[in-house]
């Protein structure tokens, strides 16, 4: 399998660590990459699907900062250009999606209409 050049998305370094820890605190196997991607639902219509996960026919895979990334092709559309950033801040904790392709956002930050 071979990685795919150019990537949709960005992964911070705080967002790589985190992802990082929890591979290894979950055991997550090795041959697992990082699924991104959307699905329907949500405050605002489309809600982020964000998880380890095996390969499968029809994605797309790219290296990004050293972390295999899945993604279906069909979803490109909706994540490209996205930022997503681990926050660990006193009042919100947890990845932020940073989607220019959103056309509105919830208050939760994990849905939104395109």
């Amino acid at each position: 399998m071979t990685a795919t050049e150019i990537t949709p998305i960005q992964l911070t370094d705080s967002t790589i660590r985190e992802l990082n820890r929890i591979k290894q605190e979950q055991n997550i196997p090795a041959d697992y990459g990082l699924r991104v991607g959307v699905k329907g639902g949500g405050c605002s219509g489309f809600s982020y699907v964000l998880g380890f996960d095996e390969a499968k026919d029809g994605d797309d895979t790219y290296e990004i900062n050293g972390m295999k990334v899945l993604m279906q092709k069909a979803h490109a559309i909706y994540l490209l250009g996205m930022e997503i950033d681990w926050v660990d801040g006193l009042n919100n904790r947890g990845f932020s999606f940073n989607n220019p392709n959103a056309k509105d956002t919830c208050g939760c930050g994990t849905s939104f209409s395109a």
